[in-house]
């Protein structure tokens, strides 16, 4: 239909406003209404890699393995036909490093990297003529949800469909060049792409079980089983779960020294910290020895022995009361402080 023809579909008042004469003159002088339905993957890959991201790939979201998130992408943006998956590498040595803070800057400023590259990837495609969304890269934000699912899409999920990487024992996805040292994005678009990635053929995990070893309260089992509220309660202790136990124990005190008999000033400056810039992990161990991937394989493969990060290093470990994690710390670092919490899991009370 001509711009003449599509104005005359439209009131008389709508179809004499400046702006949607210019949007009408315009799609007359383009010839076409939409881009093409098919995004070529090459220009999409280089998008996304002067973009920021160090690696891309696309995956359908009819894509089987991706059947529990398509109710989800769907309702994030309506009409989304392909995923593109970004990679962003971090800094190994940050990683690794003893000093929290060290590792800490390097999550927090490699996730703003990843969500400004998602960002502008969208912006690109908006210009371009096509709906596209970037959810949060790093800390989910749909509270309301809690404790249901609080994020909009599984970035390790569609990584691994797009050939990414494979999940690890540790529940990290493992890049095959840049081993786990790595972010995730998801780009939602509503057009189909010339070319999908495709699945490894390969687990990059070497099966090491250093990650295991590492762990500090045990998370990770030998035969790939995963305790995630030992993860959750030390490695998260100053999100959402340890945050909620701090304020419980403010209001359980009966006066300021009852409370720093409870809670150390160093635990009170941590907490502070994260909750003044950007939350903190305790630990993410699992993450810093693992030595799979091309670029990160040379070390442990130089002298295995010696390739244990952080083992050493004396810190408090959280652990529930009475649980295998408390036991695991005890038995298996007894040079690190254990104190047992709730991590914030403890029904809420009601008055009666």
């Amino acid at each position: 239909m001509t711009a003449v023809g599509e104005s005359r579909r439209l009131p008389a008042k709508i179809a004499s406003h400046p702006s949607v004469r210019a949007v009408l003159a315009r799609r007359a002088a383009d010839g076409q209404r939409r881009p093409p339905p098919v995004l070529d993957p090459a220009w999409l890959r280089e998008l996304c890699l002067a973009a920021g991201a160090d690696d891309a790939a696309a995956v359908p979201l009819d894509h089987p393995d991706l059947a529990g998130e398509r109710e989800h992408v769907l309702a994030a943006l309506p009409g989304t036909r392909s995923l593109v998956s970004l990679v962003v590498r971090m800094n190994r040595d940050d990683v690794r490093s003893p000093a929290r803070s060290v590792a800490n800057q390097e999550f927090h400023r490699a996730g703003e990297i990843i969500n400004d590259a998602a960002r502008s990837v969208v912006r690109a495609l908006e210009d371009a003529g096509y709906r596209a969304l970037n959810p949060s890269a790093t800390f989910p934000m749909e509270m309301q949800n809690y404790p249901g699912r609080i994020w909009v899409v599984a970035h390790k999920t569609v990584a691994v469909a797009a050939g990414l990487g494979a999940m690890g024992i540790h529940r990290n996805v493992i890049h095959p060049r840049f081993g786990n040292f790595v972010l995730l994005a998801t780009v939602l678009v509503d057009a189909e792409v010339g070319e999908y990635g495709q699945e490894l053929d390969y687990n990059p995990c070497l099966e090491c079980k250093l990650c295991v070893a590492a762990c500090p309260v045990g998370a990770i089992g030998k035969a790939g089983e995963f305790d995630f509220l030992a993860c959750a309660t030390h490695n998260y202790r100053e999100f959402m779960g340890g945050f909620t136990e701090w304020v419980e124990t403010v209001a359980d005190s009966a006066d300021g020294s009852e409370f720093r008999e409870r809670v150390t000033d160093a635990e009170n400056a941590s907490m502070w910290q994260s909750l003044s810039f950007k939350p903190n992990y305790k630990a993410a161990y699992c993450m810093a020895v693992c030595p799979a991937g091309e670029d990160v394989l040379g070390p442990y493969l130089d002298d295995r022995k010696e390739f244990m990060p952080l083992r050493d290093k004396v810190e408090t470990l959280y652990v529930l009361p009475d649980s295998a994690a408390g036991e695991h710390a005890r038995r298996q670092f007894p040079h690190k402080p254990v104190k047992e919490v709730t991590g914030g899991h403890r029904p809420r009370r009601r008055d009666s």
